[in-house]
């Protein structure tokens, strides 16, 4: 999942991108993975692995851009499906696309039977009729949109069939219940510059335990326990014209990228060390604790060393007492940032869209008032005129 200003987000299905068209969703490349290695600690209660996988030539990608992995869902969790419904997997059904195939594969990379959607919820209780139990009547229709919110939150599907048994009687039906099972789009981490024939991701693999199961993201759970090094993965190339390096490459650029949001800086900093940039460029990086989340902290501290990266902060929020995030290290160093942005820094924002991005922006518009003594409502018109330049741009998701 990007703005100039224009929002997408990483769990959105996607085409192909303008440069591999002969790629796409629905006919993706079969790439082989290179390198898959664990980028946390053994203190860090987050599981964040670095993936590099091989691509055609020919397959071009521009820094910010992103990269669509097609997922399958976990054998275990088909066959737990298939043993609740009492079905074999070997009944035939028609795809989305009316293409003849098993249950078993419908239910492995057609349908989305991980994390359950209200309107699955709804499907089902339509199916049932009037011979619905109170209790799934319960949760349908506008008036009960919140309890049935409640309900779908950390389950999953084998969770509605188990708890609401025997209503699917042919395994077709499951078209008009479940959602399809779509690709999961990650800001690619590598610039090609540096990396001929090569894509590279930084993922969180997603894990929990919810009403008394473990769970894991479909994609990440994907990437983070069935993609060792030689197995094969359907991809795609996603243009994302909306988050780019400044065309002048003089231009100051200044990210922000906690967690997994690094991703598309390190693309950013590769490419403008290949190409020999001469924009100064100041990343703000956050995560839980330096000991054990400071990912790629070797190649970080040696673009600073060299002067690639011509200033770096972090934030460790876990590392003292009281927790401190990029937002307020953007606060500390409030004069110089509107300094950059008065001579022409582009600003960058990636990660998490619901709290993060906005605190990040509400650091960014006190920013911009103290520097210029303006108001805030000034500041608003301030950041409103970057944006119109291309020079406040967001991957959030």
């Amino acid at each position: 999942m990007s703005e100039t200003i224009v929002e997408t987000s990483t769990e959105t299905e996607a085409s192909g991108s303008g440069h591999a068209s002969k790629y796409t969703r629905n006919q993706p490349y079969s790439s082989k993975v290179q390198v898959n290695r664990l980028l946390t600690g053994p203190e860090s209660e987050k599981e964040t692995i670095h993936i590099e996988m091989e691509l055609e030539e020919g397959m071009d990608y521009t820094p910010g851009d992103a990269l669509g992995v097609i997922p399958t869902n976990r054998d275990e969790a088909v066959q737990a499906v298939l043993k609740a419904l009492g079905f074999d997997g070997t009944e035939r059904v028609l795809d989305h696309y009316k293409v003849e195939i098993s249950f078993l594969e419908a239910l492995t990379s057609r349908l989305g039977i991980g994390k359950l959607a209200r309107g699955s919820v709804n499907q089902y209780a339509k199916l049932a009729g009037e011979n619905a139990p109170e209790a799934l009547k319960a949760l349908t229709g506008p008036a009960n949109k919140a309890v049935a919110e409640e309900y779908v939150w950390g389950r999953e599907f084998i969770d509605l069939i188990t708890e609401f048994p025997g209503i699917i009687k042919n395994p077709q039906e499951l078209f008009n219940v479940l959602q399809r099972l779509t690709p999961r789009m990650y800001s690619i981490a590598s610039s090609q510059a540096a990396h001929p024939n090569q894509v590279q991701l930084t993922v969180r693999v997603v894990r929990y335990n919810s009403h008394g199961m473990e769970r894991q993201g479909v994609t990440s759970g994907l990437l983070g326990e069935r993609a060792p090094v030689g197995e094969m993965l359907p991809v795609f190339l996603h243009e994302n014209n909306a988050f780019r390096l400044p065309e002048d490459t003089n231009a100051p650029i200044i990210m922000i990228g906690p967690g997994t949001g690094i991703a598309p800086f390190r693309a950013f900093l590769e490419h403008r060390e290949a190409l020999g940039h001469k924009g100064d460029n100041w990343l703000f990086f956050g995560e839980q604790r330096s000991v054990s989340d400071y990912l790629y902290k070797e190649q970080f501290l040696a673009m600073h060393a060299s002067g690639l990266l011509t200033k770096l902060h972090t934030a460790f929020s876990r590392d003292q007492e009281k927790k401190i995030y990029v937002q307020d290290r953007m606060r500390e160093n409030s004069a110089e940032l509107y300094a950059w942005l008065e001579r022409g820094a582009y600003f960058y924002v990636c990660g998490d869209a619901t709290r993060m991005a906005k605190d990040v922006e509400q650091a960014l518009l006190d920013t911009i008032a103290l520097g210029s003594n303006g108001t805030l409502e000034q500041a608003n018109e301030y950041l409103a005129a970057m944006k119109k330049q291309k020079r406040y741009q967001r991957d959030v998701y």
